[in-house]
């Protein structure tokens, strides 16, 4: 048997149903304090967006990296914007209180080759041993 997910005791079904204000008690700190703020113009904007798109396979896009994952979002397809290239990520219920930027690195490792044009001499030396 499966064991069923719960998110600080309460299932996924008691989680779509409550509000943002009671979602908010269960967050740690930093993210109550700010969907305290209350949402953008944006992140609303996003809401709506991604309610159009919940029972379809559409993806939507966004730029809102600071947006917190809310229990509306689930089984959403988010393509998150790394500042060249929109990442497709699909929201499950372990993303929870999360923000939608933590799901899509910006940044690549770093990979080095021998030295370029205009290098100096001595930047050029490449050791035998």
């Amino acid at each position: 048997m499966a064991k069923k997910f719960t998110f600080r005791g309460k299932t996924l079904e008691e989680l779509e149903v409550m509000g943002v204000d009671e979602f908010m008690k269960l967050l740690k700190s930093r993210q109550r304090r700010s969907l305290k703020h209350g949402l953008t113009k944006n992140e609303k904007n996003l809401l709506k967006r991604i309610e159009q798109a919940k029972g379809t396979d559409r993806m939507v896009r966004t730029k809102e990296r600071d947006m917190i994952i809310l229990p509306k979002m689930i089984g959403v397809k988010l393509g998150i914007y790394t500042g060249q290239e929109f990442k497709v990520v699909v929201i499950d219920e372990n993303m929870l209180g999360h923000r939608v930027g933590e799901l899509a690195m910006t940044r690549q490792k770093v990979t080095h080759s021998s030295p370029g044009f205009g290098a100096t001499r001595s930047s050029k030396f490449v050791p035998l041993k």
